[in-house]
């Protein structure tokens, strides 16, 4: 097996390799278990779990509010700040 450095990325030939399949020691394993359970107390952890929690994207929607501003019939700037206020409101909160 080859020497697995930074990254994932093989030493010998700088491709990548899937972590998963790298064949890792007793030890190493359990520090990877303990990366995991403990992944929720980081801020990136955090961010991600905010963002799996984050509702389905409602694709009509979505499409007919862009053919609103391609035709200049919605008020973006209004709108726009109110979202980014929710936003910055949920992620102060």
């Amino acid at each position: 097996m080859q020497e697995q450095g930074f990254k994932g990325f093989a030493e010998e030939n700088r491709q990548w390799v899937n972590p998963l399949d790298m064949g890792l020691s007793q030890d190493e394993d359990m520090v990877m278990e303990q990366i995991l359970e403990n992944i929720h107390n980081t801020p990136l952890g955090q961010v991600l779990k905010r963002i799996a929690c984050l509702p389905e994207v409602r694709r009509q929607k979505v499409l007919r509010l862009r053919r609103q501003i391609t035709e200049g019939k919605y008020d973006l700037g209004d709108r726009l700040d109110m979202a980014l206020d929710k936003v910055l409101e949920d992620l102060i909160v």
